[in-house]
């Protein structure tokens, strides 16, 4: 018996669909309290801004140049670390992102690593702030 085609809306987890779609967190920050790029080896990337409020993350937003699954990575980064504390938001791993997806693509696991290191970039420019919070004012973007 002969595999069925791949069938992206019936083959794919809710989750992932979601994800991948969703476009609400798509902005530019002007003064983020912090920042973070990443390109991988595929070409893309993802571009993160965090606003943290008492010690917890306000809010990920992000721009990519990518494709859907890059897009699906990142909108789930933003939707582990909402809320949370800075420092167990450090804790999000790409096999979170995985996991959480459900269907990411094996040969997309990539993907997940791209969106994490932005937003691990975006965590460690954040604790650069902290020490000098005027530089984030002459951040150009």
């Amino acid at each position: 018996m002969p595999d069925k085609p791949f069938d992206f809306w019936q083959d794919h987890a809710p989750r992932y669909l979601e994800m991948a779609l969703r476009t609400d967190r798509h902005e530019v920050v002007a003064h983020p309290d912090g920042y973070g790029k990443h390109t991988g080896d595929c070409g893309d990337t993802v571009e993160m801004y965090l606003t943290v409020r008492d010690d917890r993350i306000g809010s990920v937003t992000f721009r990519v140049n990518g494709c859907i699954h890059t897009n699906a990575c990142a909108n789930t980064v933003a939707h582990l670390a909402e809320g949370k504390p800075v420092a167990e938001a450090w804790k999000i791993t790409p096999d979170d992102v995985i996991a959480y997806l459900e269907t990411l693509p094996e040969n997309h696991a990539h993907c997940a690593e791209l969106a994490v290191g932005a937003f691990y970039r975006a965590l460690a420019d954040h604790h650069a702030n902290q020490r000098h919070p005027w530089k984030k004012l002459y951040r150009s973007g």
